[in-house]
């Protein structure tokens, strides 16, 4: 496979503007991992997996509604007064996609949460699970060890 190079001149208005869309729609664990240690920012974080992937392991604080629940429970479940962040398993699971679409769709001001779950335990950063909390070191590939 060879990639051939866009013969369109590069345009920085137009990378501008695409990444400014990106982020006001993406965020990463990092910037989660932040927030929650500010008393400042408030936000629903809200977990999209399955109910025996919540009791394995999520983010402190998190609510649990697994994305095929969200078009029915969302009214009922996630509050409407602050922005909502949503995650689920990692890079190859698409149902924080799909449950950001179904917020956005309801009115919901949402942002999904880049790397997941997959990536906040990869950074080291402590996770709640059904018998308690659980701080993992961080894996050397993904986060700098001492660095979080």
């Amino acid at each position: 496979m060879t990639i051939t190079p866009d013969p369109t001149p590069y345009d920085p208005t137009a990378a501008v503007a695409h990444f400014g869309r990106r982020l006001a729609f993406e965020t990463d664990v990092a910037d989660v991992h932040a927030a929650l240690s500010d008393d400042r920012t408030e936000f629903t974080l809200l977990d999209v997996r399955s109910p025996e992937a919540w009791d394995a392991g999520h983010l402190p604080g998190a609510l649990h509604l697994p994305g095929g629940k969200i078009r029915l429970r969302a009214e009922r479940t996630v509050p409407r007064d602050m922005p909502v962040v949503v995650y689920c398993w990692g890079p190859g699971c698409n149902a924080a996609t799909k449950a950001a679409h179904e917020l956005a769709k309801q009115g919901y001001e949402v942002k999904e949460m880049l790397g997941g779950f997959e990536y906040w335990v990869r950074e080291g950063f402590a996770y709640d699970t059904a018998t308690g909390r659980i701080d993992p070191a961080a894996d050397p590939l993904a986060a700098v060890p001492g660095t979080n």
